[in-house]
């Protein structure tokens, strides 16, 4: 499907509109950060107001980026909310409850600007292109739209949302437009060795010492097809990492020879389960999480479970081995000995003897939200 352009009561509305208020997902990523700081700078180029408004902090990893400062996170609206606003603006979010701010943000209209598969057209407009490798590129062609040339900190801003949402143009929303986009990018003034440097050399220690609680916890299933990870709470205080910094940590996993699906068990403090998932190819992950009332991409989704973290880790193992088993792979795989298991093996659990060292912790934000169409990318974090 080819690129979508953005309806025309969009640009008329941000024409027309004096001040915006700009959000997204719970948990933001970097599809969600980029696009925000992005947007709200390419905003302020038309000389209208934006102010961007998380329900949650925005990760350490993103904080280099400009504007990133002055960000309003919480529950608390900011001044002047919503009666100094025309519209709010909800970026990467596929339902209005999924910001953490939905009962404030009905008192505004809403404009969706989105590329996941199965977003529920909340807004007065909605454009909703899932062919878009990330939110930050459809951002860029509004720019280019409303003839908005990009400072370089506002493209620095945009391509990382390409570089994250693609894991660093590895996955399979690296198409020619997002290649062409990049260049673009790159052309007003984006700075990929900063970018890069951001993402993958500027690891808080948190970050690298909650992978190492972490690994630990890694086991294989199905003949080495499936791994499983698990975090809790007690995870996080030892790390003194907050929960942003588990973003990544999952593609840890998938980086193992022969598997093919992935599932991240992260057990909260009310005692409920966020659960993540991660594949390959044809393996199609989410139809699982919609199946629990979460969402995301063929290749990464998300949703929540109760109950014992044992039994749940149980189903979503079982779940991904049905969901390898419909693939059309499933043929060319079955019998064949992969990583975790001996030829003839019966699909089994398997706890790796010993696990991988923390030394890729600089990939870790790289792959682990929200792509769109059917990458192996980001997926929408469910709280």
């Amino acid at each position: 499907m080819g690129a979508t352009k953005a309806p025309e009561d969009l640009l008329r509305r941000i024409r027309q509109g004096n001040r915006f208020l700009l959000t997204s997902h719970i948990n933001p990523d970097g599809d969600a950060v980029g696009s925000e700081l992005g947007l709200a700078r390419l905003l302020r180029q038309l000389g209208k107001g934006a102010v961007v408004w998380n329900r949650d902090e925005t990760p350490a990893l993103y904080r280099p980026l400009p504007g990133s400062e002055r960000v309003h996170a919480g529950a608390d609206p900011p001044a002047g909310f919503p009666e100094k606003f025309d519209a709010v603006i909800v970026l990467e979010c596929p339902s209005a409850d999924r910001t953490g701010l939905d009962s404030h943000l009905a008192a505004l209209p809403i404009l969706n600007i989105d590329h996941h598969l199965g977003n529920q057209h909340y807004g007065v407009v909605n454009w909703v292109d899932s062919a878009a490798p990330a939110v930050g590129e459809m951002v860029y062609r509004l720019a280019q739209t409303l003839k908005v040339t990009l400072d370089p900190e506002t493209a620095n801003c945009l391509y990382l949302t390409l570089v994250t949402d693609t894991g660093g143009f590895r996955f399979s929303n690296a198409t020619a437009s997002a290649f062409e986009a990049a260049a673009s990018l790159v052309r007003e003034g984006a700075q990929p060795e900063q970018v890069a440097q951001w993402l993958y050399e500027s690891q808080p220690l948190p970050v690298v010492r909650l992978l190492g609680e972490m690994l630990p916890t890694l086991e294989l299933h199905e003949a080495g097809r499936i791994a499983t990870v698990r975090l809790d709470p007690e995870m996080f205080q030892r790390a003194g990492a907050a929960s942003g910094d588990a973003e990544g940590l999952i593609d840890h996993a998938r980086a193992i020879a022969g598997v093919e699906a992935v599932g991240l068990v992260r057990r909260r403090d009310d005692g409920s389960h966020k659960i993540s998932l991660r594949s390959r190819g044809e393996v199609d992950v989410e139809k699982i999480a919609r199946h629990h009332g979460g969402g995301g991409h063929r290749n990464a989704a998300g949703y929540t479970l109760a109950g014992e973290t044992a039994e749940v880790q149980a189903q979503v193992v079982a779940e991904l081995a049905a969901a390898l088993s419909s693939g059309p792979a499933h043929e060319a795989a079955a019998g064949s000995p992969t990583a975790g298991a001996a030829a003839g093996s019966s699909p089994t659990t398997a706890a790796l003897a010993t696990p991988p060292t923390a030394d890729t912790a600089g990939q870790a934000a790289a792959a682990s939200g929200e792509p769109a169409g059917n990458p192996a990318g980001r997926v929408q974090p469910v709280e």
